[in-house]
């Protein structure tokens, strides 16, 4: 995925570094980056959010739209993960190089998503309409661990998405017309809490760190990635690269995923918690108020 290219000599002092617990940045084997969080930030989306992981930079809009239910879930919604990486995020992006990331990561993001995303609460007349959901990923800048960033940045949008109010329906036959409000304050907020975060561990010889950089990524053996709800269950697993991973190393990995996992959730949901009360003091200006 990266063109940086390490010596034998760098890849031994990052390996000898982890097993010492002390790596290259400073942190421990447990210590993710700084990270950052905007809310809010594209205006003609319903929901949207900018995270900066240190040099990893992804944004991501959601749009609803009004859609029919499956036949076979006809009381469920619909949501569509779209991930898209940046020719300007690194130069292994460019032409097509970006195309089997992108779809692992949609395709695990809706796996991971999928055991704890109540789709009934999109819903709207049973059979006939339903909300659809469309994230779309934006991965603007590579720095390593896009995993994590991912689906932070996506359980944020979706945490800030807003949902139009329907104020009447009108039946024509077997057919309901609905009417959306035209205001646009006039919503209700998407319950997306309950929604697990990634956790990538990667193994660095006999040990694991989880927040990979690109040059620890090259160094590993493999890595694991945990999908964490707030609860601490483990809704999907994944692993990455060509290394094996013995049966008790992998139930570690997976414990541990789940312990900073729980962390994680928690430190996303003051920060959201935060985010919201600050906006609830802000007045509205404009003629659309």
């Amino acid at each position: 995925m990266s063109l940086v290219s390490l010596n034998e000599a760098e890849k031994v002092y990052i390996i000898h570094g982890v097993e010492e617990n002390f790596r290259c940045d400073g942190r421990s084997r447990q210590d993710y980056r700084p990270l950052e969080l905007e809310m809010d930030i594209v205006s003609n989306a319903n929901g949207s959010a900018r995270l900066r992981l240190a040099n990893s930079d992804i944004l991501v809009c959601v749009k609803v739209e009004i859609d029919t239910p499956l036949p076979e879930a006809p009381k469920d919604g619909k949501v569509e993960y779209f991930v898209d990486c940046s020719a300007n995020a690194t130069p292994a992006f460019e032409g097509r190089g970006g195309e089997h990331l992108a779809a692992e990561l949609s395709r695990f993001l809706f796996l991971a998503h999928s055991p704890v995303f109540n789709l009934s609460k999109l819903c709207i007349v049973p059979g006939q309409s339903c909300w659809k959901l469309f994230v779309d990923v934006l991965i603007l800048e590579c720095g390593g661990n896009l995993f994590d960033a991912v689906s932070l940045a996506a359980k944020a949008a979706l945490c800030n998405t807003s949902l139009p109010n329907i104020v009447g329906t009108y039946e024509d036959g077997q057919n309901i017309d609905l009417q959306i409000s035209d205001d646009p304050f006039d919503t209700k907020p998407l319950d997306a809490s309950d929604l697990s975060v990634l956790v990538s561990l990667c193994k660095i010889g006999n040990s694991y760190v989880v927040d990979p950089t690109i040059e620890e990524e090259i160094c590993g053996a493999g890595c694991i990635v945990v999908s964490v709800t707030p609860k601490g269950n483990v809704t999907a697993v994944l692993k990455k690269g060509a290394g094996s991973f013995m049966p008790d190393t992998l139930n570690e990995i997976i414990m541990s995923g789940s312990h900073i996992g729980i962390l994680l959730n928690k430190a996303l949901s003051e920060t959201l918690t935060q985010d919201m009360s600050s906006n609830v003091c802000k007045q509205q200006y404009g003629f659309l108020k």
